[in-house]
């Protein structure tokens, strides 16, 4: 009984050590085994009473700024709701470019799941997968719900390729997994039921498509092949395309059914193949009896044919690659009219029919354009190319600015969702910081070089240098008289700023850091004791008003970016699991909860609140996409006992996790009540012990 009480004093140091020094009452935080030790501020009378709660204030994906172009095809459509369709990060965006407004599917939560392709299904909508878990998620496109999710544990690394049917209004799904083998599996989706499965090839297969007027016939097209399957109950059979005398494509890029059921490919040599279903005894060396056999070859394009579309009228769009041509082809496949694709916005992915005689292209630097032969382009989507990590937001605008290792530097407009200007610098951009008078920012790059430039016109106002390693932080004071520079050399460099932003000189470096600058935060006033200092931003991870955002078990490397909003009611925070979270704040008590949300599909890079926080703003690092997040507060709930039987499980399970927390604290400052009179204790407990062995010993006696 002695050793259980001793070990319940002491067990508060498993998890805080909560002391007093001669300083001032303080706590230590343990990370990877190192105390971190965050003094209490003065107007905190009893920490026992402090209690963190989760926010009022919510979270809302209003919109997101960028396209997945760069890596991946065919997937940009025209919805007949007059939404363009498309994905980026965990994120399936329908776009109305003529109302300028945003819906989005995000069923894809989990981290490392990336939207990669989808199909499309005439009655139900639209249909989408994910490469970590791979699995396929069938979702209405009206009313964004999920109809089916198929494949748990059944796709082998990734999904490569997917298609509904056709010929029986869409009943079944065929699927091409990233496996060594690149298994085919035929599902009813309806019943989440497998059909049928089949190894392919050793080869990438880049395209599956069931034949629109046979049921019973599958393509698949990749490198140097293209395979007609015959689908039949559980079984699949393989016929092989014979290039005969036409010279053997390295890759057969993309397919498309021509009226009359042929079969029409593209491929890395700029080619288009028919291919017609013979019913005639073939001639030796022609494939058996039925076999899809080349009848017609075009020459299409000057590198490569890299997307096909079929239009409602007959017509034919094919995209090329090299020569970033779009061509109309008529009912005959004679080229009627075609049109160039301008350098700057990258080589054609994707090409859909939209209303009319115009066609929306997804291009490979990320842009989704809207045009036509007569018209010539309109930017309809864009956004950066590489990895993201610079953000900044207007001091008093509705502006903010982002700078990624794309080279590009990017001024949006949170209101009109627009972008106002961009600019191509010579080096990777890597953070940013507008002066307080909004009329100039700084950016900071991977080599150390720095640019100040003007935020009106995007001309050039200074450029300095600092060291030879990547700078990680830029941060103006409020008074605007001083830059400070953050690096990955260990040093903090300074700067005098006048004329609002447009003289530096440099004023000295800080020195002490044994690790490169991560964070800096600068003071509203000074004051006579570190703890009690009032921050004019709060971006540092660590500290005693934050401390609480950790997790259980991080190594110190999970968060990325943190923010305080600036009428300091919550903290805003990105990780590395994807996810960007709200806490309250101050944050003062280990684990303290948090609303979370998920709409990145890599590491969250940044965050920025901005300046009046009716929104934030997050950065994704691989998936380089930005989302803005509106924010507002939720209403006043009923008393517990009058929403008690409305509670769902979840609910009522996160109720009694809140109930459980509430008696573990109070818990813990009953104990630590105790813990000055602990030697007291140790010496009355054993005392009585070994009174009681007397006792007992005498008794025997």
């Amino acid at each position: 009984f002695t050793f259980c009480f001793a070990w319940l004093l002491f067990s508060k140091k498993i998890f805080l050590s909560s002391n007093f020094s001669t300083e001032g009452e303080y706590i230590k935080m343990f990370m990877r085994g190192r105390p971190i030790t965050m003094f209490i501020p003065s107007d905190v009378e009893n920490y026992d009473d402090v209690r963190t709660e989760l926010p009022p204030e919510r979270l809302k994906l209003e919109w997101v700024y960028g396209y997945r172009g760069r890596d991946c095809r065919a997937n940009v459509y025209l919805l007949p709701t007059g939404e363009i369709v498309y994905f980026i990060a965990s994120v399936v965006v329908l776009f109305n470019y003529e109302e300028r407004t945003q819906r989005h599917y995000l069923g894809h939560t989990d981290c490392g799941h990336a939207v990669i392709c989808w199909s499309y299904h005439p009655s139900y909508g639209t249909l989408s997968l994910t490469p970590l878990q791979p699995h396929v998620r069938v979702w209405d496109s009206v009313s964004l719900s999920t109809l089916q999710i198929i494949g748990l544990g059944t796709f082998e690394r990734g999904v490569g390729s997917l298609a509904f049917s056709k010929a029986d209004s869409g009943i079944h799904l065929s699927v091409i997994d990233d496996s060594n083998e690149h298994m085919l599996t035929v599902w009813d989706w309806q019943k989440k039921s497998k059909i049928a499965e089949i190894k392919t090839t050793n080869e990438v297969v880049l395209v599956v498509e069931f034949h629109p007027t046979d049921a019973n016939t599958i393509v698949t097209c990749g490198k140097s092949h293209i395979f007609f399957w015959t689908w039949s109950g559980s079984s699949l059979a393989r016929k092989q395309g014979i290039f005969g005398k036409y010279e053997k494509p390295k890759f057969v890029q993309c397919l498309a059914f021509l009226n009359n059921g042929d079969i029409l490919t593209g491929d890395s040599g700029g080619i288009m193949l028919i291919w017609t279903r013979s019913t005639a005894e073939p001639a030796p060396g022609k494939g058996p009896k039925g076999a899809f056999q080349i009848t017609r070859q075009i020459k299409a394009h000057d590198g490569s044919v890299f997307t096909l579309c079929q239009m409602r009228n007959g017509t034919l769009l094919t995209g090329g690659g090299k020569d970033h041509k779009i061509i109309l082809w008529d009912h005959d496949l004679n080229p009627e009219r075609d049109i160039e694709v301008p350098d700057q916005y990258g080589t054609i992915r994707a090409v859909a029919e939209g209303k009319g005689e115009q066609f929306l292209v997804g291009t490979s630097r990320n842009f989704i354009l809207r045009g036509t032969f007569n018209d010539g382009f309109q930017v309809e989507v864009q956004g950066h190319t590489d990895e993201l990590w610079g953000l900044a937001a207007h001091p008093f605008k509705d502006l903010f600015l982002t700078c990624a290792q794309d080279r590009q530097v990017c001024l949006w407009n949170s209101v009109d969702h627009t972008l106002e200007w961009t600019r191509l610098l010579d080096e990777h951009g890597h953070c940013a910081d507008f002066h307080p008078s909004g009329s100039v920012v700084a950016i900071g790059t991977h080599s150390g070089k720095w640019y100040a430039l003007d935020a009106e016109t995007r001309d050039l106002v200074a450029i300095h240098t600092d060291g030879n390693e990547q700078l990680s932080l830029m941060r103006y004071s409020v008074d605007g008289a001083l830059l400070a520079v953050g690096s990955h050399d260990n040093f903090i460099y300074l700067y005098t700023v006048s004329d609002k932003g447009r003289k530096y000189s440099r004023y000295g470096k800080c020195t002490g850091h044994s690790s490169y600058i991560t964070h800096l935060d600068v003071l509203i006033r000074n004051r006579s004791e570190c703890k009690d200092i009032d921050w004019a931003t709060y971006t540092c991870v660590l500290g005693y008003h934050v401390f609480g955002v950790w997790p259980e078990g991080s190594d110190g490397t999970d968060i990325n970016a943190l923010v305080r909003s600036h009428n300091r009611k919550v903290i805003a925070l990105a990780d590395d699991f994807c996810k960007v979270h709200l806490f309250q704040y101050p944050c003062s008590r280990p684990k303290a909860p948090s609303h979370k949300y998920s709409a990145h599909s890599s590491h969250v890079t940044n965050v920025s609140f901005m300046h009046r926080d009716s929104h934030l703003i997050s950065t994704g690092g691989k998936d380089t996409s930005i989302m803005q997040w509106l924010m507002r507060a939720q209403p006043l709930t009923l008393p517990y006992k009058a929403v008690r039987p409305l509670l769902s499980p979840a609910r009522s399970a996160q109720r009694q996790q809140h109930v459980t927390a509430a008696f573990l604290s109070d818990y813990k400052s009953w104990v630590s009540s105790l813990y000055p009179f602990k030697f007291f204790f140790f010496f009355f407990f054993f005392f009585f012990f070994f009174c009681v062995l007397v006792c007992c010993y005498v008794d025997i006696q």
